[in-house]
């Protein structure tokens, strides 16, 4: 979703459906890193299903315009997309640009997100960009649908 900071900071959405928990609410779940983050992953066209796991996920403050954290990769999918082009990022959305790349990524791609440079997992991206994707998936990098959610450690 293309929102505006103020929505991702709070948080919006159907919890059944398209839905986003909100950075404030992330920031306080995540400060004593008693969650693991998990991102299900379906590629588009062939259906198949990959999932990606990190032990470490902190989201920090709103004074520090969310910052990432993130560490312990496992998973089935074949490159750690998420966290080797997005650990240390700032969340940008198309209002609050704090990506490092030279063009806004949001503007480029839609929906809040970590970015650094454009790249690595876009799950957060809007489809009709052609930038819904997590790189290096078997067969083709677009996906069909993703899914992030928190488990207790």
């Amino acid at each position: 979703m293309n929102s505006p900071w103020a929505e991702y900071k709070v948080g919006f959405g159907d919890p059944s459906g398209n839905y986003w928990l909100g950075n404030d609410r992330l920031s306080q779940l995540t400060a004593n890193n008693s969650y693991k983050l998990r991102f299900d992953l379906q590629q588009n066209g062939t259906g198949n299903w990959y999932y990606a796991e990190y032990s470490t996920f902190i989201v920090q403050s709103e004074a520090d315009n969310y910052t990432l954290q993130v560490d312990g990769f496992s998973g089935n999918v074949s490159l750690d997309a998420f966290g080797q082009y997005h650990n240390g990022d700032k969340f940008s959305t198309f209002d609050r640009d704090n990506d490092r790349a030279s063009t806004n990524c949001v503007a480029l791609i839609g929906g809040g997100f970590w970015w650094r440079y454009c790249g690595g997992c876009r799950v957060n991206g809007a489809r009709n960009t052609g930038r819904f994707d997590w790189r290096g998936l078997p067969g083709g990098w677009h996906l069909q649908l993703s899914r992030m959610w928190l488990q207790c450690k």
